[in-house]
Parts: C-alpha cells; structure tokens; sequence
C-alpha cells in the first residue's frame, strides 16, 4: 500500500503550527483544516472549531469508525528556544508547538481518511474529526461534536504513542477538599486545627489501596497537589483546603471512587467533575485482534485524551513521543510521519476492506 501526498500533508502539519489554537481559540487551524479537506473534494462538516467528514460512500445502514485527533495546543512555556509558530526542519525534525501533540496524529489520520474516501463498499464508514477543546476537555470539543456525527461502532484517537497501541487509559478527578476546625489560640489548648484533620485525611489518601488492580492501568491513584492554610503564626486554623488529583481505572467508575473517598474522609469532597471517565476495550475486539495480527505492541496509558469523554470503545495510537507533548521546543520526525500513515493504513485496511 503507497502513500501519496506525503508532501502536502507536511505541508498541512506546518500552516498549523503557524497559527496559535490555544483550547477555546481554534479558529485559525479549524479553517486551514475545513479548507484542507474541501480543497480535497471532501464534503466537510463545522460545529463551533470541530471539523468532520464523511466518507464519499458512506452507508447509513453500516457501523461507523472514528478517526480523531485534536488542533487545539497547550501554552508555549519560556523554555523555548525557537518560535512556537515558525515550523522548521531540521536533522530531520519538524519543530513548533503542537508538531508532536497532536498534530502529527491529526494529519496522518487526516491522510489516511483520504486514502480511503472514495472507496466503495468498505465493511464500515469512515468519519474524520479534528477537534477542539481537547487539552482541557472543554465542553465545546469532542463532546459536543459527537452529538452532530451520530452513532460510532469505536474509535482510533491520535496521539503521540509512538505509535504502539493504548489500549486503555485511565480517568481523570480533581476534588477540591475542606477540613472545617475552629480558630484558636495557638498559645493555648483551644480550637480544632484544621491542619491536623487534614492531615489524617491525607495519610488516608497517601496510603489507602483501592481493592481492584487492572492489567493494563494497574492501581487507582491518588496524589494530592495543592494544600493551603492558616491566617498567622499564632492562630489555630479553622480551615485548611487541599486538592486530591484521582487517576481512575476500568475497574471503577469516578462516581464509585468518589464515594469511597467521602465515606472515608472528615474533610468535604466535591468533585469538579466525574465526566472524565476511563476507558478500554476487550480482549477480543477487533482492534486488539488486527494489532495482535501486526505485531503493534499493546500498553494501558496514564495520560488522559478524549477517549474520556468517548462513550464507546476507542483506543489511542499515533506517531510521535509522548515524552515530548507540552515541552519546549516540541517536535516530530518526518519520518515518523511517513510511517504514521503506513502504519494507521495496514491497521485499518485488516478490517475495513473487504
């Protein structure tokens, strides 16, 4: 199976890196990437800074696969040593912000979406996503988007992993924490430290084992990140707030974790959010079956993408390092780019074609 337009679709990876798509702020790449898709004879699709497309034969009485990655970027850091926005080559190397997380993905699923779009009778339909909002799971990205496509059989998600495959990856919580004391003197033997109840709470966290270990995610994990208290020296707290970051996994949803954790703490629990749940898929999808088939080596991932907010099996492959994603001047190989899009074609040609 060729390639062609490896040229073009380099091309496409570089006008994105040249405009800015902070999450919330994707307007300029949601164009070159409406217009990218149009200018290729697609029929292509809007819904805020979400842009999608159908396969030219696309069959309402077969299943659907996604294809997704995200156009939206993290903050460039005062790391950099190059311009964010100035994609360069060199040794090999496209650098600029967003070149590895995600837009190698993008414009290799973009590619590979092409090779396909004017094929008839394929086993399912083909759909391409490009969305927004995915760095902060913002509820005008993929969220949003998945409610104009309709209905997905499950999903390939772009991301940098080498290109080896995710096959699960775990959920994300942030609770916001308040142990509740009363002021005091510190001189004497009155009030109620909210220091010290927090800090059984803690203890707690740091040492609780939830009783289910996965094989792919291992362990839930509990690590609290911020803490704050206390108005002077000599004044006993009456409130001390902290904040626990709660990576989930399939064995248990976030509303499941999330009541363990109140029925086991004095402090307040809420929950910014319990939307971000983990996902995997079983062992004898076909997704698992085509990458056992190729060799393609299979992981449980710790890192959160939008297969979160996916209520359908999916699992998370694409060129690049994630080692690399939001570290200053970021970059992808070309040829993982070339071998992204081979690769992303005999993955999916073992199921889509008959």
């Amino acid at each position: 199976m060729e390639t062609t337009g490896i040229e073009h679709i380099i091309e496409l990876l570089k006008n994105l890196i040249k405009i800015p798509s902070l999450s919330k702020q994707e307007e300029g790449t949601g164009d070159i990437i409406f217009d990218f898709l149009k200018n290729s004879g697609v029929e292509v699709n809007r819904v805020e800074n979400n842009i999608w497309a159908h396969n030219r034969h696309f069959n309402p009485g077969k299943k659907t696969i996604l294809l997704n990655s995200h156009h939206d970027t993290v903050k460039d850091g005062p790391g950099w040593t190059l311009d964010p926005f100035k994609p360069v080559i060199r040794n090999g190397k496209i650098f600029g912000l967003g070149s590895n997380d995600a837009g190698a993905s993008l414009v290799c699923l973009i590619e590979t979406f092409l090779h396909y779009y004017n094929y008839k009778d394929l086993n399912y339909n083909l759909v391409i996503l490009a969305s927004a909002e995915e760095e902060i799971s913002g509820k005008n990205g993929i969220e949003l988007a998945l409610t104009e496509i309709g209905d997905i059989e499950f999903g390939i998600v772009g991301e940098p992993t080498s290109m080896e495959m995710a096959i699960a990856e775990k959920g994300l919580m942030v609770l916001d924490c308040v142990a509740k004391g009363t002021l005091g003197h510190a001189a004497r033997e009155e009030g109620k430290n909210a220091i010290y109840i927090a800090a059984d709470d803690i203890n707690w966290i740091r040492n609780y084992n939830f009783p289910k270990v996965s094989d792919t995610l291992g362990p839930v994990k509990m690590t609290v990140t911020l803490i704050e208290a206390g108005l002077q020296h000599n004044v006993v707290p009456d409130l001390c707030k902290f904040v626990i970051d709660v990576r989930s996994n399939d064995y248990f949803s976030n509303i499941e974790i999330l009541k363990i954790i109140k029925d086991n703490l004095l402090s307040d629990v809420n929950a910014r959010s319990t939307r971000l749940e983990p996902s995997g898929i079983s062992h004898d999808h076909i997704l698992r079956k085509a990458a056992k088939n190729l060799g393609i080596k299979t992981f449980g991932s710790a890192t959160l993408s939008d297969q979160a907010l996916m209520a359908f099996p999916s699992v998370k492959i694409g060129p690049g390092d994630s080692s690399r994603s939001h570290t200053a001047d970021e970059y992808v190989y070309v040829n993982e780019i070339k071998e992204g899009i081979k690769k992303y074609i005999k993955l999916i040609n073992s199921f889509l074609v008959p």
